[in-house]
């Protein structure tokens, strides 16, 4: 069975993200915006009717995500641990594409990209705590991912990382 067409307000964000993520933010104007989604001008000023609505799109569509992914984390088989750790790389994922390009964002100094960031992070972090039962094992875990996450997104990804915080994880009982 063929995926499922994208909509055309999709269609928009995910071309916003990839010019976000590839170019920056000045090549995202709404008209590279138009092009990259194959959608015309009109079209995409039917949902967004400037850069702030698509960021302020962007922004809500990265929190229903990362409200999935916690939800998905909670109920991991490999438990929140493991699948925390397991997803602190970039994927290519439609969602690790829309983490980099709020990251983008917020490092313009835009307190919507940080303050969605700082969401999903806590998001992230109450089910590593509950999980846990203790904070600072559960900061210290989240603190391990952002560094897988950035070890990898940066390409200075040391191939047997993840390895080295599961030993070290196991002999700390807390995988």
């Amino acid at each position: 069975m063929p995926p499922a067409e994208r909509s055309t307000r999709d269609r928009v964000l995910d071309a916003f993200e990839t010019l976000l993520v590839t170019q920056g933010s000045r090549a995202a104007t709404l008209d590279a915006v138009a092009a990259q989604a194959e959608v015309s001008k009109g079209g995409l000023l039917y949902h967004f009717h400037s850069k702030d609505e698509l960021v302020d799109g962007m922004l809500t569509r990265l929190r229903e995500q990362g409200a999935r992914d916690a939800e998905a984390m909670s109920e991991a088989p490999e438990g929140p641990v493991g699948y925390y750790l397991e997803t602190s790389v970039d994927s290519g994922s439609d969602f690790d594409r829309a983490l980099i390009a709020a990251g983008r964002i917020a490092q313009e100094n835009d307190t919507r990209a940080s303050d969605a960031l700082a969401d999903l992070r806590e998001g992230w972090f109450v089910v590593l705590r509950e999980h846990l039962g203790d904070e600072s094992l559960a900061r210290t875990i989240q603190l391990i991912g952002d560094g897988l996450y950035f070890d990898d997104t940066t390409g200075l990804a040391e191939k047997n990382a993840l390895q080295h915080v599961r030993d070290v994880l196991q002999r700390l009982g807390a995988l």
